[in-house]
């Protein structure tokens, strides 16, 4: 049976991909973690992509990232070996032994400073050290390799992990009020229509960078609102600007990505990020 790869195994998509192994009996999912890999080390990827890994794999889904936006600032060669060097040296054995590269990425290689959906091609400008591994990661991957698929995406969320949504439930049910901010705009993603995309990517014939999120646009406050109002609807949301929330790394204030070549290029739903949002609640019982 044909073998798809899956590096991570305890983040959001991973497990998402995990999920759905039923819908694609038609592959074996093998879910390489920290435990058998340390992303942070060159050593450890070309041991398992030189000696373990299996020979009817066809294609590799790269779900690993360092996702901690603020701390990255402080841990800068943490953040680049993770999202930057190590993709770069698994685009290295995808293309050597002719299997597909699906890596993903994030809406904050861009500034923010277009007023209008950034399309692929738009020229980058990351404003943290979070965002600039990851588009150096970006990068590398298809210099190394020019057949991988590269995924960029925004506002990640699902039942599994920690994530914005699951914060949002908990400060819900223990605060009379919760201040977010309004000034920050973007577009929701459930981490299993990333997932879906993920494995549809690895099966085509697509190479490239392309974007995806859920539909609409929303700001933080708006992405809060949507989830305390059914939580704990004695809550209040209050709107506030990001100059009242300081945080070590600087995001951009409007990211939203222009889905087009991807609805052009893949069958994806387009499906608003409030329907989304409503079925993750009812997975966590909220």
């Amino acid at each position: 049976m044909q073998t798809i790869l899956v590096f991570g195994s305890t983040g959001q998509v991973a497990q998402e991909i995990q999920s759905l192994r039923n819908e694609h009996q038609n592959y074996h999912f093998e879910f390489i973690g920290r435990e058998k890999i340390n992303f942070e080390s060159k050593k450890d990827i070309d041991t398992f992509l030189l000696e373990k890994i299996p020979k009817e794999t066809i294609g590799l889904i790269n779900a690993v990232a360092y996702t901690a936006v603020d701390l990255a600032e402080t841990e800068s060669d943490k953040a680049y070996l993770v999202n930057s060097e190590a993709p770069a040296l698994m685009a290295e054995y995808t293309r050597r032994l002719g299997i597909k590269l699906v890596h993903f990425s994030t809406d904050f290689v861009f500034d923010g400073l277009k007023p209008t959906p950034y399309k692929e091609n738009d020229e980058k400008n990351p404003l943290s050290v979070y965002g600039k591994t990851k588009s150096i990661g970006e990068d590398l991957v298809l210099e190394r390799d020019p057949n991988a698929i590269v995924i960029r995406t925004s506002w990640v969320y699902s039942k599994y992990g920690k994530n914005f949504l699951k914060t949002m439930v908990r400060l819900a049910k223990e605060k009379e009020q919760v201040s977010v901010v309004d000034d920050q705009i973007g577009t929701p993603t459930w981490a299993k229509d990333l997932a879906k995309l993920g494995i549809q990517a690895l099966a085509s014939d697509q190479s490239g960078i392309f974007h995806f999120s859920n539909e609409g646009v929303a700001s933080w406050y708006d992405f809060a609102y949507e989830i305390i109002s059914r939580v704990n609807p004695n809550c209040r949301v209050l709107p506030i600007p990001s100059e009242a929330y300081p945080t070590p790394a600087k995001r951009p204030s409007y990211s939203v990505l222009s889905k087009k070549k991807t609805r052009e290029s893949f069958s994806t739903e387009s499906i608003h990020w409030k329907e989304r949002v409503s079925i993750v609640l009812d997975q966590l019982n909220c």
